[in-house]
């Protein structure tokens, strides 16, 4: 492990750990971590907006975003600092769910969970870094340009919140990416201009 990404390290380990622990213990531990909109408006338990992003439905939502976070968030700490890399990371946490946090105060059986809004935000950090780095998917063999990969994924997110055909927090991956390429952009003054000379220069 790089000594420039110790806090990316820390940040999986913990989310790996805490999701172990809920798996192991089911229901009484989910009751006390996972974000429910209707109880944090009513100011109770509203540190759960943070500690939602650290349990999983499951083992491939936790790996899911793991490996993501592996291949963005390592890297991005690098770049930025471990200062910066932690504001970007718990900005994206909590700018992920207060649309929810809004949307839902009045929803008693909607709950939501998992690090894929500060996944999301960690993602675009790298992208501005990096826009021409190539992602891969599973159900596409050719790697797709970093900057055309973010967005399309801000489009399909969009899209899918809108249409919510799944269980799936898509509004939480729309705006914990545009979060993360926010505070990237805020925090660091070369962000902007690398995307643009690697871009167009």
């Amino acid at each position: 492990m790089p000594d420039d990404s110790l806090v990316a390290f820390v940040l999986l380990a913990a989310n790996v750990i805490l999701s172990l622990m809920a798996f192991a213990q089911g229901r009484a531990v989910y009751e006390q971590l996972w974000f429910e909109p209707f109880k944090v408006y009513r100011n109770e338990r509203p540190y759960t907006i943070i500690t939602s992003g650290f349990i999983h439905a499951d083992w491939g939502h936790l790996l899911f975003n793991m490996i993501s976070f592996y291949f963005f968030g390592f890297a991005l700490e690098a770049t930025v600092g471990s200062i910066n890399f932690l504001l970007i990371y718990f900005g994206s946490l909590v700018a992920a769910d207060l649309p929810a946090l809004f949307k839902y105060k009045n929803d008693v059986n909607y709950k939501t969970l998992g690090a894929s809004g500060a996944v999301s935000g960690v993602m675009f950090g790298y992208i501005l870094y990096e826009p021409l780095s190539r992602i891969y998917l599973f159900i596409i063999p050719i790697g797709i340009p970093a900057a055309i990969f973010g967005v399309l994924y801000l489009v399909g997110s969009y899209v899918a919140a809108k249409r919510q055909f799944d269980n799936v927090n898509h509004e939480a991956h729309f705006w914990g990416a545009l979060a993360g390429a926010v505070l990237t952009a805020v925090l660091n003054n070369d962000a902007i201009p690398t995307f643009y000379q690697k871009v167009f220069g």
